[in-house]
């Protein structure tokens, strides 16, 4: 009797076994140094983790990672002019150009700063996972503070480097040239390359746990294809929608009709709807503690 009640049986070692498994694994990832590729249920246990710290960030704390977010994103946009700058007019010019929309997310990412794009995944785990009012509020808090900041940072951004005087003629009209087309296409066009770019950047998020020491080629890869693409990006386009705004060839409200409307509503069906649901439940019954519906 007294055995039964103070050792565990075999069921709950081998669920101690697993957990302790799975607990030195979620190390070996964070240290960049897993053995093996870590499972589904493993890489969302260590996204959820990061999602349940990001909620518990003070608003101050959110305020200034997301502000220093945005002003990072605006790297992408002037290394792609001054990329442009010195290129030929090619069809594989604008190839070349992409390259430099990494570097933003290079920064921001391996930076450890609060963006938008990756909360749509982060965020969102706890939120599929308890299913509750607390974490509906606490999600929607951290998904307004970081948008609006990052947004802020963007148009501080744009407003430094839109003076003519900093930069020289070509780099200015790569700017200019890259600011415009940012802004082209329809709503509809742009609201659906909006949820292939939040589908793109979630998932980068859900691959970079157990990407180890190719983490910066993962982050290089996926964000190449959203600019070679010419996918819309709510922070990354900010920047040129915003520097359009600053040079005259775009209104505030275009800003918002234009631009921000169809990439924000397509960013977020792209990272909650096509990511953040489908890879949440194929693992939710493996979970411990999730709401069955």
């Amino acid at each position: 009797m007294d055995r039964q009640q103070n050792e565990p049986d075999d069921a709950e070692r081998d669920d101690d076994d697993r957990h302790g498994s799975d607990l030195e694994l979620h190390e070996r990832m964070h240290a960049g140094s897993g053995p093996t590729p870590p499972s589904a249920r493993i890489i969302h246990e260590v996204i959820r983790e990061d999602g349940e710290d990001e909620l518990a960030r003070s608003a101050k704390a959110l305020v200034w990672s997301a502000g220093g977010a945005g002003l990072s994103m605006g790297f992408s946009f002037f290394t792609m002019g001054v990329l442009k700058s010195g290129l030929p007019a090619a069809p594989w010019a604008k190839l070349v150009t992409a390259m430099g929309y990494t570097i933003g997310f290079i920064i921001v990412v391996l930076g450890r700063q609060q963006l938008f794009t990756e909360s749509t995944l982060t965020a969102v785990l706890p939120l599929l996972t308890r299913r509750d009012g607390k974490t509906a509020y606490r999600t929607a808090r951290l998904w307004l503070i970081v948008l609006i900041f990052n947004i802020l940072g963007t148009f501080a951004f744009a407003w430094l480097i839109s003076h003519d005087a900093l930069f020289d003629a070509d780099t200015n009209r790569a700017l200019r040239t890259l600011a415009a087309e940012a802004v082209k296409d329809a709503f509809w066009p742009m609201l659906v390359k909006a949820v292939l770019a939040g589908w793109l950047i979630a998932l980068m998020v859900w691959l970079i746990p157990g990407a180890g020491q190719a983490r910066l080629w993962l982050i290089f890869i996926l964000t190449y294809v959203v600019a070679a693409a010419h996918f819309s990006h709510i922070i990354a386009g900010s920047v040129e929608a915003a520097f359009d705004v600053f040079v005259g060839h775009l209104s505030l409200g275009g800003y918002f009709t234009r631009f921000m409307i169809p990439t924000l509503i397509g960013n977020t069906l792209g990272g909650v709807s096509l990511v953040a649901i489908l890879n949440h439940v194929p693992v939710r019954e493996e979970l411990p503690g999730t709401e069955q519906a």
